[in-house]
């Protein structure tokens, strides 16, 4: 079980490195990118840290921050498209 706990921490870890591309990105495609690969990081520890504690209520913040990490992915793709 402390497998669980022991990834997690690593995603965050993992997490925490991009905010620097997410800061020094050279191009806004650069930081949209490291903003999405947070957002599936995050969401893999919240996962791992629901499996750790048994606990559903972080599978549904996970759930809910997927989708709403895919719509503001979504969003950014269009505006640098220039459709939006």
């Amino acid at each position: 079980m402390n497998v669980f706990l022991y990834c997690a921490i690593c995603f965050v870890v993992l997490a925490l490195c991009l905010l620097i591309r997410l800061i020094k990105g050279p191009s806004v495609a650069d930081r949209a990118v490291a903003a999405d690969s947070i957002d599936i990081l995050s969401d893999m520890a919240l996962i791992l840290y629901a499996l750790y504690s048994g606990r559903g209520i972080y599978l549904d913040i996970a759930l809910i921050t997927a989708v709403l990490g895919f719509v503001g992915s979504t969003l950014v793709a269009k505006y640098l498209e220039g459709k939006l």
